[in-house]
């Protein structure tokens, strides 16, 4: 009789499959601290977690040069799929957005934060960041690349019976979205009813948990030390994956800002295979 393969092994092939379908990275910031120190060993770290795609943090090649960069990716079968860029680049010099973005080969760029004083965030800065992103974005759309914004929760506030957010997203036209889960439920909000909202706009999403207990705000603020172990905390991340994958969400990154995200990362990596 034909002898049947391992089991274990099938289970660890579907559990593969079933990752690559979702394209699970990371988001590089995760692993700021580490970088600081080594960057070939932490990018050796991320290949032997099995991770191949990755979104770049703003800290751009870690010091080296482009070609060097470039060099350590590949060695460790690495993909930047999604570069960042800064508000004011993308306003005062998007072809340096686009000369980067397409040396790395990414298809997507993607911008975390909007330039205000202090804590005042209003349609002000809103309609400003609207007319930077739709510009941007359709020069970057030309390349065949995709800009997305990030945001931090101080969108959310009140604006003609809706928010700030949703004005944003009904008038970008050539500019879409990345969802990171932690700074949509931290200011109140519940990220699945905003997928379900607007189900073409999210492109992208971090997947970030938040510890039990702790209480948000609409400032865009928040202890970094809060950041848990997907599957731990207060945020429904199982919810919120399954929404994900029926829109067809292309990227998935884990992002842990905490001091403890080396040891955390491969927990959380274990949870989603879970799901």
């Amino acid at each position: 009789m034909k002898k049947l393969p391992n089991l274990s092994f099938i289970v660890i092939i579907l559990f593969s499959i079933s990752m690559s379908a979702q394209q699970i990275g990371l988001q590089l910031y995760s692993l700021r601290n580490e970088f600081k120190e080594d960057v070939p060993g932490t990018f050796e770290k991320i290949k032997e977690w099995g991770i191949t795609k990755v979104e770049d943090g703003n800290d751009g090649t870690q010091g080296y040069t482009m070609d060097e960069y470039l060099a350590l990716l590949e060695k460790n079968n690495i993909e930047i799929v999604s570069a960042s860029a800064p508000f004011e680049e993308l306003e005062n010099s998007v072809e340096t957005v686009i000369e980067r973005t397409k040396t790395y080969g990414a298809k997507y760029v993607v911008c975390f934060w909007i330039p205000h004083k202090d804590t005042i965030f209003t349609i002000k800065e809103t309609k400003k960041a609207l007319k930077v992103f739709n510009e941007a974005g359709e020069k970057l759309k030309e390349e065949g690349i995709t800009l997305a914004y990030h945001p931090h929760g101080y969108e959310f506030r009140p604006y003609n019976g809706e928010t700030l957010m949703d004005y944003m997203i009904k008038n970008a036209t050539d500019f879409e979205f990345e969802m990171d889960v932690y700074w949509f439920a931290h200011p109140g909000e519940d990220p699945v009813e905003w997928l379900k909202r607007y189900p073409n706009r999210f492109k992208l999403m971090h997947l970030k948990d938040c510890e039990k207990g702790v209480e948000g705000n609409q400032n865009g603020q928040s202890d970094v030390e809060t950041n848990v172990v997907l599957g731990t905390g207060q945020i429904d991340i199982a919810e919120i994956v399954a929404e994900a994958k029926k829109l067809g969400l292309e990227y998935l990154f884990i992002e842990d800002e905490s001091s403890k995200s080396e040891q955390q990362i491969p927990e959380s990596l274990e949870y989603l295979k879970s799901l």
